[in-house]
């Protein structure tokens, strides 16, 4: 039986990678986007891609995209992923992110159970469910502790995967701890930082400006997390797991690894540190313990040091 997957959030970093990801492996793939606009540059890039355009808002609309497709395999990413964001809109988050994903597992329960087999369903958890915990590092089984409207949804949608799960739905989700790429939308620190260091090395502006860049994070390769996503959604049980590579570095070390990749050492003098742009709440010390996850086989493939050189490498090239 060929798989069907329908992914929400389809045409996000994580979407389309997944997308690509799961159309090799002989998917029948349909991406839900939140426009048409988004559903038409899916299209562009993924021709045998089904796109739908749909709201995790609507309760109809989810129910009737998931009645349409009767897929196999539900990969829920959409949403707001800016959590500086979440403090402007925190009511809209609530709704997408935390209230979003029940209306996804009903859907698919009520699926199942009409059709008599599992819809398996993976939802994209994250580490700001742990907040300032002081439990370093994090495992699935850390206190969860959000301080940020979108903390807080997420681990809303968390607690609601486990509901479902204990009432007999296949559901996993993905605890995902800060993970990169090319494809990073522009406002996200670490493409910030390597679109800045990429146009300072080549003489296009002078200086970049952060908020506290001693926060501690753990950050991976996008398309290393997507393949965990789909291991995990894989596994002969679900569960929750913590997708991280266990190790963390500071903002300030993600800046000197970006300005070293171009020659630059005195970076400090080209750095500005605003008050103004520090989170009203911010967790100090998010890294995750893999080790459940190592358990499937997966492994990252792609350093810290590498990952920079990535982005800023990505960044010189489009300059």
């Amino acid at each position: 039986m060929t798989e069907r997957s329908l992914i929400t959030g389809a045409n996000g970093q994580d979407g389309v990678y997944l997308v690509d990801k799961l159309l090799a492996a002989g998917h029948e793939v349909h991406g839900m986007c939140h426009s048409v606009d988004g559903a038409r540059r899916l299209l562009e890039q993924f021709p045998s891609v089904t796109a739908h355009v749909a709201d995790l808002q609507s309760a109809v609309q989810i129910r009737n995209l998931v009645d349409e497709t009767e897929p196999t395999l539900v990969f829920n990413l959409a949403g707001n992923t800016s959590v500086a964001r979440s403090w402007d809109e925190p009511a809209e988050t609530a709704d997408v992110l935390g209230v979003g994903p029940i209306r996804l597992l009903e859907a698919s329960w009520k699926l199942s159970q009409r059709l008599g087999r599992d819809v398996r369903m993976l939802q994209a958890s994250s580490a700001e469910i742990f907040g300032d915990t002081t439990e370093v590092p994090q495992t699935e089984n850390t206190p969860w502790q959000p301080v940020t409207p979108y903390g807080a949804a997420k681990t809303f949608a968390h607690e609601m995967a486990g509901v479902y799960r204990a009432r007999g739905m296949y559901v996993s989700s993905a605890v995902l701890y800060n993970h990169e790429s090319p494809r990073r939308p522009e406002a996200f620190v670490a493409r910030k930082i390597a679109k800045a260091v990429a146009r300072i090395s080549v003489g296009l502006q002078e200086t970049i400006t952060l908020g506290n860049i001693d926060v501690q994070r753990d950050w991976g390769y996008a398309p290393d997390y997507v393949d965990a996503m789909i291991r995990i959604v894989s596994q002969a049980e679900s569960g929750d797991y913590i997708v991280a590579t266990g190790v963390s570095h500071s903002v300030r070390e993600f800046v000197a690894e970006a300005f070293g990749a171009v020659g630059i050492s005195d970076w400090e003098r080209r750095v500005i540190i605003d008050p103004q742009l520090y989170r009203p709440a911010d967790p100090r010390h998010l890294v995750g313990d893999p080790s459940k996850l190592r358990q499937t086989g997966w492994e990252p493939s792609v350093s810290f040091p590498e990952l920079v050189g990535i982005m800023v490498s990505s960044e010189l090239a489009g300059s």
